[in-house]
């Protein structure tokens, strides 16, 4: 018998069956808990299936916001400037939020050498290009990941 805890009234026994079980539940809870951390890196033109658990960067988030910035500005360039500061002061700190991540998602892209998309990354150093099935994509690099010694 395994004493795993101990209460006020003495110690919590459990047969070694149900320790060793208890063993294997804890390591696979720890394994699960340190999940695998999932970026996919994508544009607009694709459409994901299953990437409800993963990090979704659209690198072309940022250039849609700038273009939203500078839609229907006139050919005066003094008249242009004074109306995309008032937009990105309207924006306030959400719009400089928002530009910034979308920036950051082009950097960690170019970072990782990420050239084609849409590109699945787990933690920061497997990759699978083209699969917009994100479960599928998460699937091959676990299994490539247990296949190595």
């Amino acid at each position: 018998m395994l004493n795993l805890f101990r209460t006020q009234s003495g110690p919590i026994r459990f047969p070694s069956v149900v320790a060793s079980s208890f063993c294997v539940a804890l390591a696979l809870a720890s394994q699960a808990a340190s999940a695998a951390e999932v970026t996919v890196f994508t544009d607009r033109s694709v459409t994901l299936k299953s990437a409800e658990n993963a990090n979704v960067v659209r690198l072309d988030e940022a250039q849609e916001i700038e273009a939203g910035l500078a839609a229907d500005l006139p050919a005066d360039p003094h008249r242009a400037q004074a109306i995309v500061q008032e937009r990105l002061k309207q924006g306030g700190a959400r719009l400089q939020r928002d530009l910034a991540s979308a920036w950051q998602g082009v950097a960690d892209a170019w970072s990782l050498s990420v050239s084609t998309v849409p590109a699945v990354v787990v933690d920061r150093r497997y990759v699978i290009y083209g699969e917009t099935d994100v479960a599928r994509a998460v699937a091959r690099i676990e299994a490539y990941r247990r296949a190595q010694p």
